[in-house]
This record gives C-alpha cells, structure tokens and sequence, in this order.
C-alpha cells in the first residue's frame, strides 16, 4: 500500500529554481539569527503582532461603521476594541506580552501533549507510538517552558520562531534542489 503521489513540476517553474534557493538560504539565515538572537526575536515578533492587531483593529473599526444598523456592528465593534487593546499592550509592553504568551503556551503544550498521548494510547490507531511519541514530547517541551517561566517568556518564542525558519528555509532549499534536478 505504498502508493508515491507523482507531482508534475510546472516547467515555467524550472527557471525559477534559483529564487528558490535564495528564498530558503533567506529563511534559513533569519532563523539562525533568531535562534541566536532570540530574546530580540521575541520582542520583534510582539511588535509585529501588535502592530498586526492595530490594523485589524481599524478594519474591524471600517467594518462596523460599513455595518450600520445591522445586528452585527456591536460585535464588529467589541472585537475592533479588544484587537485594538491587545495591539496596543503587545507594542508598549513586549517583553510582559511575550510572558504572557508564554504561560499560553506551554499550557497549550501540556494540554495537547496529554491529549495526543492519551488519544493514541485509547485508540491506538496505525502509527500509535509515533503519536504517543510525539504527545510525550509535547508534554515535556511544555513542562520545561513552564518550569523556567517567567524567564523562559524572554526567549521561547525568538527560539520557536526560529527553529521554525530553520526548518521552513530548509524545505524551500530542497524545493529547490528537487526543482533544479527536473
């Protein structure tokens, strides 16, 4: 039952090859530079999101006035208030948010780490152990950020930023490569 899904590579994307491979040496670059530098990583990434929620803010703000009377404009309204509010602590207050964020985490990581491995223990669907595996890990990597928070607010989200880069710009250099080759 090992099917390979054959992917007919678009010959227009053949020329294109280079860029590519420019792109992932780009992110791969910037993840490396975000695992190093991952207490600025992670306050550059709650700028961004706050600034992210500041213009979602002032779209949801266009939308409620677009609304007018119609049942929805108070719900456009509450969320244009709290993106605007979150926006604005996430800007003037990066390295609180980023804690803050953090604790989100690792919860979130705990929780589903449990749930993944007490899933695949119940169910024990084909490929269980990997699964449990992978619940297992979870579960340690949010036990870990939680056992050294709030410091752990500082770097965790630069260093899962960039390990995420790494692994995104090493993709597109196979990409690439692969590309290249047809």
């Amino acid at each position: 039952m090992n099917e390979v899904l054959a992917v007919q590579i678009p010959h227009e994307l053949v020329h294109y090859w280079g860029w590519f491979l420019a792109f992932g040496i780009g992110l791969l670059v910037l993840g490396v530079a975000a695992v190093v530098r991952s207490v600025t990583a992670t306050v550059a990434s709650m700028l961004f999101f706050g600034w992210l929620l500041l213009i979602a803010s002032g779209i949801e703000i266009a939308q409620a006035v677009m609304v007018g009377h119609w049942a929805g404009f108070f719900y456009h309204l509450l969320a244009a208030i709290l993106f605007g509010i979150t926006g604005l602590l996430l800007i003037t207050r990066p390295l609180i948010s980023a804690e803050a964020v953090t604790i989100i985490m690792a919860m979130f990581f705990i929780i589903g780490g449990l749930f993944q491995l007490i899933g695949s223990l119940a169910t024990t669907p084909s490929g269980w152990g990997w699964q449990a595996a992978d619940g297992i890990i979870t579960f340690i990597l949010g036990a870990l950020v939680l056992a050294q928070w709030p410091a752990s607010g500082l770097w965790v989200i630069g260093l899962f930023i960039g390990v995420d880069l790494i692994f995104y710009g090493c993709a597109w250099i196979a990409l690439a490569l692969a590309v290249r080759k047809s």
